[in-house]
């Protein structure tokens, strides 16, 4: 194996790490979704492990992401973001970047509820901001409940206890900037008015 190549492999559990701590996930559920021991995992992450064709497989589903990606391989130059849907506690996840670090874009799609939501707030590294496509959004911060319409944004920093889910009875979709390491983005929801001429 070249030098290029033990980089690339030696690379791979930083990028496992960062793609489920970008998506709030645990190892604990990483292994029910891929059917991995939590020591596998474990050791995967920080390297101790080599990654098999076997390993990286569900795992790239899980994240979903590519195995190029998972690989860190070079890019090809096609601008396009080749969008995946993934499944996460019943809604469906769009990743809207590329990259596994930095911060990332997703589109959530929230399904119209059969039953009611059970609040279940989480806790985690990172900033998160939001913007409501479409629907009502429920947002749980702490002790702190808003309900989010079309247009309206909000953001704030995951070791608050949180929790998104429903606003009502009807479907919401909603886009979300996550930093794993706390990056604000600098976004506005709507454009800045121009100064007034006097």
């Amino acid at each position: 194996m070249d030098q290029d190549d033990a980089a690339v492999v030696a690379g791979i559990g930083n990028r496992l790490r960062q793609l489920r701590r970008n998506r709030g996930q645990t190892l604990t559920a990483v292994a029910g979704a891929t059917g991995m021991s939590l020591s596998t995992l474990s050791r995967l992450e920080s390297g101790q492990r080599r990654a098999t064709l076997e390993m990286l497989l569900p795992l790239a589903r899980t994240y979903g992401v590519t195995l190029d990606e998972l690989a860190g391989s070079p890019q090809t130059g096609d601008p396009r973001v080749h969008m995946r849907a993934s499944r996460h506690n019943g809604a469906t996840v769009i990743s809207l970047t590329e990259k596994a670090s930095g911060i990332g874009a997703f589109k959530y799609i929230l399904p119209a509820p059969k039953k009611p939501l059970v609040p279940d707030l989480k806790t985690h590294d990172g900033y998160e901001w939001l913007y409501v496509l479409s629907g009502r959004l429920r947002l749980l911060l702490g002790s702190t409940e808003l309900i989010l319409g079309a247009g309206e944004a909000a953001e704030f920093e995951t070791r608050v206890p949180h929790w998104m889910g429903n606003g009502d009875q009807h479907a919401v979709e909603f886009l979300a900037l996550f930093g794993p390491q706390g990056e604000k983005a600098h976004v506005r929801a709507r454009p800045a008015s121009p100064p007034k001429r006097s």
